[in-house]
């Protein structure tokens, strides 16, 4: 049952008026390309999101053990508290991410974000009926809160582990490489300091040469699976990028260091070997 209506859901273009609309919204708001990065979680290296709802799912669920047993009331209370106050940044840090997926991606989401509010509205009425004594009804508002922010959690893993929404995309890429060195051909026949592509089986691969030195990454960008290949170039030298066609992410050609989200990690490298001025290329 639950499958059915995930897949109907991933299927209602009715949702892509509103979010549409909604993208465009978050896309105003945060213009900055540093803010973007900065919940993305490029900078960590990983997406923020996820590590940001470890702070009121936390103190949501220790909330709802702590109704559970008597002369709590109060720790349960503060927790919710806490709860509320730590969704802010993981709201915002999601938003972010979301704007930047497919449009089938962004019908589970805006339905993920639809849930949670809700949860949020229940436990805000949790936490004003606990705060005017009414300690029944901010028990009973709790625990339908937590049940509402349980479905946005199974729609978020649906949205990350079904339809790979923040995953790196590249990685899965590097396990179709094989594992002994592959020839790709003469290092002289490669342009200095322009990418161009290779194919090693069905794989394609970004080639990068400074001089004697050549970098290899997979080309499928890891934030969404755009062709790398096909992006925009800008910097020179040892300071060139990368830019996804698709969504922007931007990575570093000589070592594929992620400088600009919405990709949170660096993009999947390849060991690289000459030998009488032949290449080759092997898994990391």
């Amino acid at each position: 049952m639950a499958r059915q209506m995930i897949s109907r859901l991933e299927q209602t273009a009715e949702l892509d008026a509103v979010s549409d609309r909604l993208q465009g919204v978050v896309q105003r708001v945060v213009k900055s390309r540093r803010l973007q990065d900065l919940l993305h979680g490029t900078w960590l290296g990983h997406p923020l999101h996820p590590a940001l709802v470890q702070l009121p799912v936390g103190a949501f669920v220790s909330a709802a053990v702590l109704d559970a047993l008597p002369g709590q009331h109060k720790p349960a209370t503060t927790l919710i508290a806490v709860g509320m106050a730590g969704a802010a940044p993981a709201i915002a840090a999601g938003y972010v991410d979301w704007s930047a997926l497919s449009r089938h991606q962004r019908r589970v989401g805006l339905v993920h974000a639809a849930a949670n509010t809700v949860a949020l509205g229940l436990y805000a009425g949790s936490l004003a009926a606990r705060l005017s004594g009414r300690r029944g009804l901010g028990k009973l508002l709790g625990y339908a809160g937590l049940s509402a922010a349980g479905a946005g959690a199974y729609l978020g893993g649906h949205l990350s582990f079904e339809q790979g929404a923040q995953m790196n995309h590249g990685s899965s890429e590097v396990l179709r490489l094989p594992e002994d060195w592959a020839e790709i051909g003469e290092v002289a026949a490669l342009p200095e300091g322009k990418p161009t592509v290779r194919t090693i089986g069905d794989v394609r691969v970004l080639l990068y040469r400074l001089g004697d030195d050549v970098t290899a990454m997979v080309e499928r960008c890891g934030h969404q699976g755009g062709p790398l290949g096909e992006g925009e170039v800008t910097g020179t030298g040892g300071e060139a990028c990368v830019v996804c066609p698709w969504h922007g992410s931007t990575f570093r050609l000589r070592d594929g260091y992620v400088m600009h989200g919405p990709a949170s990690g660096d993009q999947s490298t390849l060991r690289t070997r000459i030998r009488d001025g032949m290449l080759s290329v092997a898994t990391p």
